[in-house]
């Protein structure tokens, strides 16, 4: 960003929206819409009156796992975060963990002096032993082997990821959206696809009623890194072919493509080919969206607010721009919005053209 922006402590959404007061739902969130350098102001109740009829939302499936598990290396305690299993259809039956340690606090610190041969001890027996670092890029996440079922160690053991801006542990059903799908093979996010979750059954039923569609992608999402906000790993995706065809219908109509969330950017993204068309694809994405690469796909896109060191900061200029990225980070802090997978949304639309036919009081 061209301006270093300092989120102040106080803004940081600590529990959900729906536990700030009675009688409030997930959607008691603010949202601020951004058209190039063009900021507006609303809740997220309105969101349906801010698209229109022919709009495609692409939305991320993906479930949220418990994917922390406490654990002992030696006498230390440390705490698991099961990030990315491996592609066990070609015989990888490993795990991307990463170990961090305890605060003292209910959350957790990065760890230092994790090396290979490094082995955990696991809640019921199980034993998790380091091989070797998930990339070159540095250690803190690593392929593991595990003598334990993993499926039934999350199911048994584990929690929710949180980070230290949250006020206290939730139930896994908090980290679940409205769009989440149980995977067959146990598959899921370590962290919560949290754009999509202000949506509720009635936001969704309004949205279908004005003419909007949605189209499911799936993205499994790894630990992100909480201190040093790298780029994202390799991640596993499916694009199935009916949300191919849906969205290559709508861009070659008049509706507008905005993806919920930068998970189903990537998914999207990945599955399209340099002619711009989305053709049905699943496995593993190394993209990172970048304003070099830019985006071939999507139109807009729904997301949360991000640390302005975040990686994901690169995908919304690669859709939006630099200046209106910077305009609307600078009008949500005047704004007092709230951060992080709690907190408000931003919703990222095309800039509105003068000559354009769509100018009704519902596109304002």
């Amino acid at each position: 960003m061209t301006t270093v922006l300092r989120v102040p402590e106080e803004l940081s959404a600590r529990v959900p929206a729906e536990q700030r007061g009675p009688g409030l739902d997930r959607d008691a969130v603010r949202l601020l819409v951004s058209r190039g350098t063009a900021v507006s102001h609303h809740g997220f109740a309105e969101l349906p009156g801010l698209l229109r009829a022919g709009d495609l939302l692409v939305v991320n499936t993906s479930p949220t796992l418990a994917a922390a598990v406490d654990g002992r290396v030696g006498h230390a305690r440390v705490v698991v975060h099961f990030s990315t299993r491996g592609d066990a259809a070609h015989g990888d039956g490993r795990w991307a963990v990463e170990l961090r340690e305890p605060d003292g606090r209910g959350t957790t610190r990065a760890r230092t002096g994790t090396h290979a041969g490094s082995e955990v001890r696991l809640p019921g027996g199980g034993l998790l032993v380091l091989e070797e670092p998930l990339s070159a890029r540095g250690e803190r996440l690593w392929w593991a082997r595990t003598t334990a079922d993993v499926r039934g160690v999350l199911r048994e053991h584990g929690r929710p990821v949180r980070y230290s801006y949250t006020e206290r542990d939730q139930p896994l059903s908090v980290y679940q959206t409205v769009f989440a799908l149980p995977s067959a093979d146990g598959a899921g996010s370590a962290e919560m696809p949290s754009a999509a979750r202000p949506f509720t059954a009635r936001t969704v039923a309004e949205l279908v009623s004005r003419g909007v569609q949605f189209a499911p992608v799936t993205l499994h999402t790894g630990v992100s890194s909480a201190e040093a906000h790298e780029p994202p790993y390799a991640e596993r995706f499916a694009v199935p072919a009916e949300s191919a065809r849906l969205i290559n219908a709508v861009k070659a109509g008049a509706g507008r493509v905005v993806a919920v969330g930068t998970t189903a950017v990537r998914a999207v993204e990945s599955a399209a080919g340099a002619d711009g068309a989305v053709r049905a694809a699943e496995g593993w994405t190394e993209l990172v969206v970048t304003p070099e690469r830019g985006v071939r796909v999507v139109d807009g896109l729904l997301t949360g607010l991000h640390e302005p060191e975040a990686s994901h900061l690169l995908m919304l200029e690669a859709v939006a721009g630099r200046p209106a990225v910077d305009r609307s980070y600078e009008e949500a802090l005047r704004g007092l919005y709230l951060w992080h997978e709690f907190g408000d949304v931003h919703l990222i639309l095309p800039e509105e053209r003068p000559h354009t036919e769509h100018c009704d009081s519902n596109s304002s």
